[in-house]
């Protein structure tokens, strides 16, 4: 037993605090919005000009003009406020996002990132990630612990082109949750029925873990 999507969001949305300013990032890391906690205010930003986001449409409230940075429909909220990409921008790299969360193709030991592209395919650009993950206060990643081939994607080393070098502060796959710590992945929860055994066994990336790893029982609302 694994943690599905939609469990590693929910997961993913514990580490946010009231008053944060939040990135979420193109794909799953947009579901984190469902699960924010019960009196935890955040403020949801998007680079294409925008803060405090509502939640997704319904079909009667769509309007193709509201868009997020993924092109996704959404709402606004009484406080939304636009502005120009510039300025948002100037959100980010001023270091006034508190946490971003991003997908990932690999992430190193080190905390290297690499999520914008695969070598010898189309890309389109590496968008706001690369000024997300310097600029935002914390970097957590959402991502399979393998790829579709089974291939671990926790490294020593990312062997894809790199979105930014030691900025990657929590990484959350559907095995558990691992912490960057001085060169190493610490173990620091295990989704249920996981075992460290089989984090050994789908990581190349060199592990570090306490004993025994607290098991985090949780199912999706």
């Amino acid at each position: 037993m694994a943690w599905t999507r939609e469990e590693q969001c929910q997961r993913a949305a514990q580490e946010m605090k009231d008053g944060y300013y939040v990135n979420l990032g193109i794909g799953i890391p947009t579901l984190v919005a469902n699960y924010i906690p019960e009196g935890i205010d955040v403020v949801l930003h998007s680079e294409n000009g925008m803060l405090g986001m509502g939640p997704f449409p319904t079909p009667d409230e769509v309007d193709p003009d509201l868009i997020n940075a993924g092109k996704q429909t959404i709402t606004e909220l009484p406080d939304s406020s636009y502005f120009d990409s510039a300025a948002s921008f100037a959100i980010v790299r001023g270091g006034h996002i508190d946490i971003t969360i991003l997908g990932a193709l690999e992430v190193s030991q080190d905390g290297d990132l690499a999520n914008w592209m695969i070598p010898g395919k189309k890309a389109k650009g590496m968008g706001g990630a690369m000024d997300l993950v310097a600029g935002a206060k914390k970097v957590i990643v959402i991502m399979t612990h393998t790829s579709k081939e089974g291939e671990p994607k926790l490294l020593p080393k990312c062997t894809f082109p790199l979105t930014g070098k030691a900025v990657v502060d929590m990484i959350i796959t559907e095995l558990g949750v691992f912490t960057v710590d001085n060169g190493r992945l610490r173990i620091a929860e295990l989704a249920p029925g996981v075992t460290v055994e089989d984090v050994k066994k789908n990581t190349t990336a060199a592990l570090v873990y306490d004993k025994p790893v607290h098991h985090v029982h949780q199912s999706a609302a």
